[in-house]
């Protein structure tokens, strides 16, 4: 998913970082985990009842009995069993950590009780419907209408590259509620997605992220309660936009653990890998090259970690974290080009890390925001832009 630029920079400053007593109360009665108070650093948020380090190693250990044995099987499936894996995650208190932010901060008590409290405990799993087909950077241009009628709103139109969308049990919809100017007159609704004129028309076949399933859906006279609006109509493209800096900021440190990850097998495949009579490793060209990548990949963090305290702390991060999304998808490709190269033909099998992680973290230049759209909005902090003073 991407952005029009029109919105970039949007902040309000009377908005508290994420995360109020009641958002509090939410999670704590959903998962029966405490929270830390907001404005806190994220490596105290995840509980003020259960240590990070217990956290951690509890997050370890459902990786590894949960989903690592099965990332195969998944992937040649082409789909993920999300309402499993939700579950355990929500029981275990992981998913409120990353909530969805539109809801938290603009929805009604009664939205949070019937949306967010059950997907946060893994009952319910959200897609969110934003991109369209000619509408994925420039947001301001979809076409999906939901018009007003009584107590209802009737919806019409797609949604394209819908994550979840397959398994979804609702969805965070950006919709034109009216023809005023394109952003003025988006705003989000909770639309559960049993109802009558819902067609998920087809799973996307993708070259990465195979087991996450990414759906194109049509709208055909959807009709839904009024009451499920997400804060004020006509706000959503800015309630959006505001969205967009944590999914990035996520995006960013979703990256990093397989970045060292490949950076660590290579150096253990080229250790023992031997090329005529010496190890690949003790070649200059490889050991340097590793050596830059390590680097490159240290500066990524210290700017996530940046970025992030400052964001928690209530400042607009747009252009540090368009530069560390911008950044992130540019080094996962030099990095897994270079790293696959250094395992030969192996590297062109499905049998390793490396291979997969050159197919998916593609991605990462993609979604959240194209690199051209990070550069224009850094372009436009830098107040470089043609016509811009």
């Amino acid at each position: 998913m991407a952005e029009d630029l029109g919105a970039e920079g949007v902040n309000s400053n009377d908005n508290e970082p994420p995360g109020t007593q009641e958002d509090r109360e939410v999670v704590r009665e959903t998962t029966g985990i405490a929270w830390a108070e907001a404005g806190e650093p994220a490596s105290k948020k995840i509980s003020a009842t259960v240590g990070v380090g217990e956290q951690a190693e509890l997050g370890a250990q459902i990786i590894d009995k949960e989903i690592n044995p099965f990332i195969d099987k998944w992937e040649e499936a082409e789909l993920f069993p999300a309402h499993r894996i939700f579950k355990i995650l929500g029981s275990s208190g992981f998913l409120g950590v990353n909530k969805p932010t539109e809801l938290i901060r603009y929805g009604s008590a009664e939205l949070k009780k019937e949306f967010l409290q059950p997907t946060i405990a893994g009952d319910k799993v959200v897609c969110l419907g934003v991109s369209e087909v000619g509408a994925g950077s420039d947001v301001a241009s979809i076409k999906t209408k939901a018009v007003r009628k009584g107590d209802d709103y009737i919806i019409n139109g797609g949604k394209m590259w819908t994550t979840n969308g397959t398994q979804a049990d609702w969805m965070c919809l950006l919709a034109n509620t009216s023809d005023g100017p394109p952003h003025r007159n988006k705003s989000l609704i909770c639309l559960p997605m049993n109802l009558p004129g819902i067609h998920v028309t087809r799973k996307i076949s993708k070259i990465g992220m195979k087991s996450s399933d990414t759906a194109e859906i049509f709208f055909d006279d959807v009709r839904v309660p009024c009451k499920n609006l997400i804060g004020e109509e006509g706000m959503g493209f800015t309630y959006q936009m505001l969205q967009f800096q944590e999914e990035r900021l996520w995006g960013v440190a979703n990256i990093l653990t397989p970045m060292q990850t490949v950076i660590q097998e290579t150096i253990e495949y080229t250790r023992h890998r031997k090329i005529f009579n010496q190890p690949i490793l003790h070649n200059q060209t490889v050991h340097f090259r590793l050596a830059e990548l390590e680097t490159e990949v240290e500066l990524l963090r210290s700017l996530l970690y940046r970025s992030t305290a400052m964001y928690v702390n209530g400042t607009d991060v747009t252009k540090l974290a368009s530069m560390a999304k911008l950044k992130a998808g540019r080094l996962a490709r030099e990095l897994s080009d270079s790293c696959l190269q250094f395992w030969g033909g192996m590297g062109f099998t499905s049998d390793v890390f490396v291979s997969r992680f050159y197919r998916d973290s593609r991605l990462m230049s993609i979604g959240a925001g194209a690199d051209e759209v990070m550069l224009s909005i850094i372009c436009k902090y830098m107040e470089t832009l043609p016509g811009k003073k």
